[in-house]
């Protein structure tokens, strides 16, 4: 089954989104877009510039709008360069994951990532295929006339075990009181920004994942595809 058209993928980290995301389009051979990776690296940008979270929006906003980022759609081998360099695994690193929602919350920035975004979408729909996008406001803010978009959710505990987990098939150390913490820090900050906070959007499916595997959350989206006759 190949996807024509957009499925927006939205919901807080730890819900198994970008696991899902992925999979279905390579299942729907269409394109992948994980936006939260390009916040993270124009958040890595900041960092390399030397700026923290009491840098004014001012500066953040320069350097990260400015940063060279490219993303990759391939599902099977998705891949975020900043500046010619790969930094897939950078820019999953616990300093990254400390500021970007503050970055993330610079109006300016993300009017920069949204264009990059729509530039990425169109490219892929006007190739005759799908795309699968991923992120926090896609079905709000991004793309709000996707014909098909998902709200995934999770208790913040399994998604601190979820996250956990990650971390340790990654080789990264995780303490997950800590883990805990800081989804619950970042549930608050993007769920409560100014600019495109995190939230379901009215015509989206919410779909909790606590009791669901990635294999049954993925049979669900598929038959998602195909009742909205979105598969060819």
């Amino acid at each position: 089954m190949a996807l024509r058209g957009v499925v927006a993928m939205d919901g807080p980290s730890g819900t198994g989104k970008s696991t899902v995301s992925r999979r279905l389009a390579q299942a729907c051979s269409a394109a992948y877009l994980d936006t939260g990776a390009m916040y993270r690296a124009a958040t890595l940008a900041v960092l390399r510039a030397g700026l923290g979270d009491d840098a004014p929006a001012a500066e953040l906003a320069r350097v990260a709008t400015a940063a060279s980022i490219e993303s990759g759609t391939d599902p099977s081998a998705p891949t975020i360069t900043l500046d010619g360099a790969d930094v897939s695994a950078e820019i999953r690193g616990p300093e990254v994951t400390a500021l970007v929602s503050a970055v993330s919350a610079v109006p300016e920035v993300r009017t920069e990532l949204v264009a990059r975004q729509h530039a990425l979408i169109r490219a892929a729909v006007d190739g005759g295929g799908g795309i699968v996008v991923e992120g926090r406001d896609i079905g709000t803010v991004v793309v709000p006339e996707a014909p098909l978009k998902v709200y995934l959710t999770a208790s913040p505990e399994v998604r601190a075990a979820r996250r956990g987990r990650q971390d340790a098939r990654a080789g990264r150390e995780s303490d997950l009181h800590r883990t805990l913490a800081d989804v619950e820090r970042r549930d608050r900050l993007d769920s409560s920004r100014r600019v495109s906070p995190l939230y379901a959007a009215a015509d989206a499916l919410v779909l909790d994942t606590d009791l669901l595997s990635a294999d049954a959350v993925l049979a669900r989206l598929r038959e998602l595809v195909a009742e909205r006759g979105l598969g060819g």
